[in-house]
């Protein structure tokens, strides 16, 4: 099927993109559905699993850490503390520029 895209006007141009690229990313799922069902039967044919050769936990784990305890309370407001760390709160910076230090903010 050849297309004349010289005769084609701006939008005719941007359907047909757009149809060119859905159908690009349907030839690449179909591919990756064929590639893992290749790759399942060659574990299978070895005697294996795929958690034996992958491992069991697939994607990322959360971490279950505790918050961090507040290090520095808002003198102006006791509500708004920061723990230490990420970016500083405008009032820290604020507090700072106002002449106090880090210590006299700490809890």
């Amino acid at each position: 099927m050849a297309v004349d895209i010289k005769n084609l006007n701006h939008n005719q141009l941007n359907d047909l993109i757009s149809k060119a690229q859905m159908r690009q990313n349907e030839l690449r799922k179909e591919k990756v559905v064929k590639l893992r069902e290749k790759v399942h039967a060659m574990i299978k044919a070895e005697g294996y699993s795929f958690d034996d050769i992958f491992g069991g936990a697939r994607g990322k784990t959360k971490r279950t850490g505790a918050p961090v305890a507040p290090k520095y309370r808002n003198p102006a407001n006791p509500a708004q503390t920061w723990s230490g760390r990420g970016k500083r709160p405008h009032w820290f910076n604020d507090a700072l520029k106002a002449g106090k230090k880090e210590k006299d903010l700490a809890i």
